[in-house]
């Protein structure tokens, strides 16, 4: 294995860890909000005890996301030497804007979270609790912002040349609004509200099944469900709206995600499939113009294929095409999931159906993979470039690192990854079998 594609896969291998635990930050952040703030509003003592069982999972969900996400920032100094001198100017900007205005944000009012219920007053707590849920977003943001300006760089010139060149910015707001930006956090933001409301279906419905905390697993679910289906629907709107803007400024990535190789002819849109790299062909369930009309609003309208472009400046194809179909195929599923639980729920039966219950505490599972899938269809689909256009992944390697010495830390990130997942797990499992600490409410005190 060479040492590209070794430093690829430690960097995946790496970032993918971390991406397990922002999403549910963000997603619980937005759920701590609205409950306490109902709880503040309606003197319910049943909101109260739900906001603080939810903040302690998410105090032990913010420990993991800090901890793995160290590694990743040091992995682009030992790893990426190149690419890091040649965007250290526009992520220096992104990334300290992250730790000063967000990263701060977040965990200085963290402690109140955790630890001011009885020593503030409610409204301060309140307070603290919107802070943390806002730096958590605003953290994103800046992450985004680093990341989509590799895919859409904009506000920048190149100065040096070689391996001293270096992009420098010369318009800041351009490198934060470049052009996929608004979509790509648009469809993260979706994401993490899914990740998190179907996590807290998940232990709620857990609960109904074993009939425990009833109340309070009934009350959980009716925020999460209006999230649920809020941030599903909303998810197929942003992600039509990101491939509008993909075939505008990545249109070999879009012809990847689809399998289309003509070069400038309509294309339709594979329900699933399998793509011939060699032959260059792809067979599956296809709609015919549908790709055309979801882009341009006309099924004869030409799409941009992957022939239009030399073969080194193509991605793996079928890799992109089957993580990117196996995305939208979740997506559809979770709104699927979010509209039957809502109908039930509008009926007040919810709790009764125990097969909807059982697919609820493995639905966890399904925003966390469709999440996982999204951004490696994004970042194996904007190779060969690191940053799209301008550097290419090979070009960013460390000159003087070996493919002995990825292997050795890949092994043993492997073995410390694998260890704080398994201390993940026991505490979470910990916490959700001692379940509330209040004395269980009955069901005639929920409103």
């Amino acid at each position: 294995m060479d040492l590209e594609l070794l430093s690829r896969i430690q960097f995946a291998f790496t970032v993918g860890f971390h991406y397990l635990f922002p999403p549910l930050s963000i997603g619980l952040g937005l759920f701590l909000v609205i409950s306490e703030g109902w709880y503040l509003k309606t003197k319910d003592e049943l909101y109260h005890r739900m906001t603080r069982f939810w903040v302690k999972i998410f105090g032990l969900i913010f420990a993991l996301g800090v901890a793995t996400g160290i590694v990743m920032e040091f992995q682009f100094g030992t790893n990426w030497a190149t690419y890091s001198r040649y965007v250290g100017d526009v992520f220096g900007s992104a990334l300290a804007a992250e730790g000063i205005f967000a990263f701060f944000l977040e965990s200085g009012f963290l402690a109140i979270l955790l630890f001011g219920w009885d020593k503030v007053k409610p409204t301060t707590h309140f307070f603290a609790t919107i802070m943390v849920c806002f730096g958590a977003h605003f953290s994103a943001i800046w992450i985004v912002v680093a990341n989509s300006w590799q895919q859409t760089p904009t506000g920048h010139h190149i100065v040096g040349i070689g391996d001293s060149a270096r992009a420098e910015i010369v318009d800041f707001w351009q490198v934060v609004f470049n052009p996929s930006f608004l979509d790509r956090i648009s469809h993260v933001y979706m994401g993490c509200w899914q990740a998190g409301a179907f996590f807290i279906l998940s232990v709620s419905a857990f609960y109904l099944l074993k009939k425990k905390y009833r109340a309070f697993a009934v009350g959980s679910m009716k925020i999460a469900i209006v999230i649920a289906l809020v941030a599903s629907i909303l998810q197929l709107v942003s992600g039509h709206s990101s491939a509008v803007t993909i075939a505008d400024t990545q249109p070999a990535k879009l012809a990847a995600f689809e399998g289309h190789y003509p070069a400038n002819a309509p294309a339709g849109l594979y329900l699933l499939g399998w793509v011939d790299e060699d032959t260059e062909t792809t067979t599956g369930i296809e709609v015919p113009g549908l790709l055309s009309f979801l882009v341009h609003g006309d099924s004869e309208e030409p799409v941009t294929g992957l022939q239009a472009f030399d073969e080194a400046d193509r991605p793996p194809v079928n890799i992109v095409f089957q993580t990117y179909h196996l995305m939208v195929g979740i997506g559809f599923a979770l709104i699927a999931l979010a509209l039957v639980s809502a109908f039930f729920w509008w009926r007040d039966k919810l709790a009764e159906q125990r097969w909807l219950l059982w697919i609820l505490v493995f639905s966890v599972l399904l925003p966390q993979l469709a999440n996982q899938l999204g951004w490696f269809s994004a970042e194996v689909g904007r190779q060969p470039w690191i940053v799209y256009g301008l550097l290419r992944t090979s070009e960013g390697l460390s000159k003087s690192v070996s493919t002995t010495d990825v292997w050795i830390s890949l092994i043993l990130f492997g073995f410390i990854y694998l260890l704080l997942f398994v201390l993940f797990i026991y505490l979470l499992n910990e916490k959700i079998q001692h379940g509330p600490e209040e004395p269980e409410m009955t069901e005639g005190q929920l409103t």
